[in-house]
């Protein structure tokens, strides 16, 4: 059946998906599994009660939730009677907290147990919030929404009568949800999607995945990110089942449990895996030691389609046979396809799961796109490693003449939240979004994108830096974390780094080096050193202008909870100038 809203997916399960674990997570260690009947009658209680209650179409109401299918029934529900969803992650600031609040509006606030009760409670307290509290689970002194819910089951037939009124009259133009921007350089955005984007988007991704009802899918992004909620909309478009990751320490564990077929990550995340391969084939012995490593150093010459030739195919089904198998059998076995965005993948990690057949599906886009604009497909013609792929379904691209990626399409959003001027300052008088990112079409069709607009600095000579380019290069060495390239105004480019600190608890390990602390290390001369080799090795692949001439480690692991990372896992520029801001002069005080 076509849909048009968000909710005709419950339909579209009543009339094609009956199944017993449309949507499961883990609760007190077992997998917990509702059916797509109970999705069904979970959403409408919930749509109903809150109905009851007052709402009425364009208020709003705030989720700060962990992956739980609870999630889903409380969006579904709001959808039906024009409710908006503000999705919330669960690791900003209390001022960014304060800031929403304040901004959406928001009559009612959704969350998920203590833990997050507890993270968003001082912003609730600051703003004196009077308005309605609830949490899925139990929690002391706090409404639970199954308050909620009984106020649904128990509406009569002229309550029915008038929700279903009101579903009529909500369009694909209808506003559905109001997403706040992660915050990298500044106070988040709240970005007003409607239906029709949100759709569009999902149903076209759909067609790209090909996912079937017999398929599981392991759902990792967090639902309040736009790629989550697309990868959560795509996948219950096809019928297959969801299951949330308990948390990111837990994805390789329940991927053994639960075997699926799929599942969505940042580059972030498959770093991580990569990581652990690698890690683990360090450890070998001898001949094995030698045949893991003669299997990676193939696959990072991966061409797909058989582009290579028979002699590369033919050794690539020996790799398969003795190393690759075993890295799909770590994912469960069987793993097929990968939705990966949120940031730039890095193209070795993108050849090596190719290589392993595990097909990353590289996309791009934003939260203004809802999210997706271009993404690579599975078959010959459709796909272009080291690329972002091609424009999804009814969407159009074109390069600006100072190479900013531009957009038209259903997947574009309605405007900024309470921001008329900032909605018109992106749109140009033709109607293309200008997305802020800089590009070029490879091949007049696929898209490379290779930096944020705003992030590319000039050099006192005059020479243009892009650092996300540089940094991707950089942070395909084993001994680098994380790098954020520094020197607007400043004669050369330098660098901060974090160090891969479980590389070097590996070394330490084994006894090749000593250290107590992260500070110990960063100061070891031959730590130095061995950096200064590595940054000497990898300038080899920039043009002078772009090579890193200094740098200094850090001694913190940067992450979202520190302030480094956006929820997103994207570099926080401004927050970590800030922090390491004498650090930095240090960089540049003997030149000046």
């Amino acid at each position: 059946m076509e849909i048009q809203r968000n909710f005709d997916l419950l339909s579209r399960y009543a009339e094609k998906f009956k199944k017993e674990d449309a949507l499961c997570f883990k609760h007190e260690g077992k997998w917990k599994k509702y059916s797509s009947e109970e999705y069904i009658t979970y959403s409408n209680n919930f749509c109903r009660g809150l109905y009851r209650m007052g709402f009425r179409k364009g208020d709003k109401v705030i989720t700060v939730s962990s992956n739980r299918p609870e999630w889903n029934f409380a969006d579904l529900g709001m959808a039906m009677i024009g409710v908006v969803h503000v999705p919330v992650f669960a690791s900003l600031s209390t001022s960014e907290y304060q800031h929403i609040i304040r901004d959406s509006g928001a009559k009612m606030i959704l969350i998920s147990d203590s833990k997050h009760y507890k993270s968003f409670r001082q912003a609730i307290d600051l703003e004196g919030y009077s308005s309605q509290v609830y949490t899925f689970d139990s929690v002391a002194a706090v409404k639970n929404w199954s308050e909620i819910l009984d106020m649904g089951t128990s509406a009569d037939a002229e309550t029915l009568k008038e929700i279903e009124d009101i579903k009529a009259s909500i369009g694909e133009n209808s506003f559905a949800t109001l997403i706040y921007t992660s915050g990298t350089t500044g106070r988040p955005k709240g970005v007003m999607l409607s239906h029709r984007n949100l759709v569009s988007n999902f149903v076209s991704a759909a067609s790209v995945f090909n996912l079937k009802p017999t398929d599981k899918y392991l759902s990792i992004l967090p639902l309040c990110h736009v790629g989550g909620r697309m990868g959560n909309y795509q996948t219950q478009y096809s019928g297959a089942s969801i299951y949330y990751a308990e948390s990111m320490s837990s994805i390789a564990a329940n991927m053994q449990e639960i075997k699926p077929d799929g599942f969505d990550a940042v580059p972030r995340v498959l770093e991580k895996f990569y990581d652990v391969i690698i890690s683990k084939g360090k450890k070998l012995k001898g001949i094995k030691k030698m045949i893991f490593f003669w299997a990676v150093k193939l696959g990072l010459k991966y061409k797909p389609f058989g582009e290579n030739g028979w002699f590369y195919e033919s050794r690539l089904k020996l790799a398969d046979k003795l190393i690759f198998s075993k890295w799909r059998a770590a994912l469960g076995g069987n793993v097929r396809i990968v939705g990966c965005g949120g940031a730039s993948l890095p193209p070795r990690l993108e050849k090596i799961f190719w290589a392993a057949g595990i097909k990353i599906i590289n996309m791009y886009g934003l939260t203004e796109t809802s999210p997706v604009i271009t993404i690579n497909r599975t078959f010959k013609g459709g796909a272009k490693l080291g690329s972002v792929g091609y424009v999804i379904e009814g969407v159009e691209v074109k390069i600006a003449d100072d190479g900013e990626i531009l957009c038209k399409g259903p997947d574009v959003m309605l405007g900024y939240h309470n921001d008329p001027e900032l909605t018109a300052s992106v749109f140009d008088s033709d109607g293309w979004f200008h997305t802020g990112d800089i590009g070029y079409l490879e091949e007049g069709k696929f898209l490379m994108v290779t930096d944020r607009k705003k992030e590319i600095f000039k050099l006192s000579n005059g020479k243009y830096i892009a650092p996300q380019l540089i940094e991707n290069i950089f942070r395909e060495s084993n001994i680098i974390d994380q790098i954020m390239v520094v020197g607007e105004h400043e004669k050369f480019a330098s660098a901060l780094i974090s160090p891969n600190f479980k590389y070097f608890e590996e070394l330490k390990s084994s006894g090749k080096i000593g250290f107590s602390d992260a500070e110990e290390l960063i100061r070891n001369p031959e730590i130095q050193s061995f950096f200064s080799s590595e940054i000497e090795k990898y300038n080899k692949k920039l043009s002078p202008p772009e090579r890193i001439n200094r740098f200094r480690l850090v001694p913190d692991e940067w992450s979202p909870a520190s302030g480094e990372l956006s929820p997103t896992l994207k570099l926080r520029r401004r927050y970590i100038s800030e922090k390491y801001r004498k650090l930095l002069e240090q960089v540049y005080v003997k030149i000046n």
